[in-house]
């Protein structure tokens, strides 16, 4: 059987990656840097750096916790305010067709980071599954975090 290969070089510093000390969500609450697209009074919004599809968005709360009943009116309201604000960015840059929004809550729920309550925002496109997983177990991203957070980043302003 011929094996194809699907180059992305950009991905080498993902493989082997050493993990993050402390909380992913936590450091991107204290700086600009990286991905993050935005910060609310108490959420923040970053980019997913092994995204199920483009565009995909994490939305978390700036309160380190890993449950929903833990954060406040205020915080709650926030935090679902910046999912609507993320949303409404993807439609406007990228289009999709339609979206899945979701949280997952421990490791049994399907949470890769456990210790911080996230809700992911994953844009979907008519057609966007393929052959691809299937046979060959690899996801094909068309678009490049860098290219992407730059779109996001200038809508953001436009909006403005």
């Amino acid at each position: 059987m011929k094996i194809d290969r699907l180059w992305a070089p950009w991905r080498m510093k993902y493989i082997g990656a050493k993990k993050h000390k402390g909380c992913l969500f936590c450091q991107a609450g204290k700086t600009d840097k990286d991905f993050r697209v935005f910060k609310s009074k108490h959420s923040l919004c970053i980019l997913n750096i092994f995204p199920y599809n483009n565009g995909h968005l994490m939305v978390a709360p700036l309160k380190h916790t890993r449950d929903l009943s833990a954060l406040n009116d205020a915080e709650a309201l926030d935090l679902f305010r910046s999912v609507n604000k993320a949303q409404a960015l993807l439609q406007k840059t990228l289009k999709p067709h339609g979206f899945n929004i979701g949280v997952n809550i421990s490791a049994a729920g399907g949470a890769g980071i456990t210790g911080h309550l996230h809700i992911h925002i994953v844009p979907r496109w008519c057609g966007d599954a393929n052959f691809m997983p299937i046979v060959a177990n690899t996801k094909v991203i068309s678009q490049s975090l860098h290219e992407l957070h730059k779109m996001l980043k200038k809508a953001l302003k436009e909006k403005k």
